[in-house]
C-alpha cells in the first residue's frame, strides 16, 4: 500500500467562476399566501382576455379597410 498524499500535479487551478450577469425584463416574486395567488391568477386571465379582445379589434379594423401588404404595388 502506498503511504502518504498524492503530490498535486502544478498545471492544475481550479477556474474562476463567472459572475452570472442579471436577466433582462421584470421581477416578480410570486406570492405564497393562497388568497394572493388567487387574485394573482385571475390577474393574469384577466389581462389575456383583455389583450385577445384589442388584438381581435384592431384585426377586424384591419381588415375592413382591406388588404394588408408592405408593398403598395402589390396590393393593386
Amino acid at each position: 500500500m502506498v503511504q502518504g498524499s498524492l503530490k498535486k500535479i502544478a498545471g492544475q487551478k481550479k477556474a474562476p467562476r463567472k459572475a452570472k450577469q442579471m436577466k433582462k425584463g421584470a421581477r416578480s416574486i410570486p406570492p405564497k399566501k393562497q388568497a394572493l395567488v388567487t387574485q394573482k391568477k385571475l390577474e393574469k386571465k384577466l389581462s389575456a382576455k383583455i389583450n385577445n379582445n384589442i388584438e381581435r379589434e384592431m384585426s377586424i379594423k384591419a381588415n375592413a379597410v382591406g388588404k394588408l401588404t408592405v408593398m403598395k404595388k402589390l396590393a393593386d
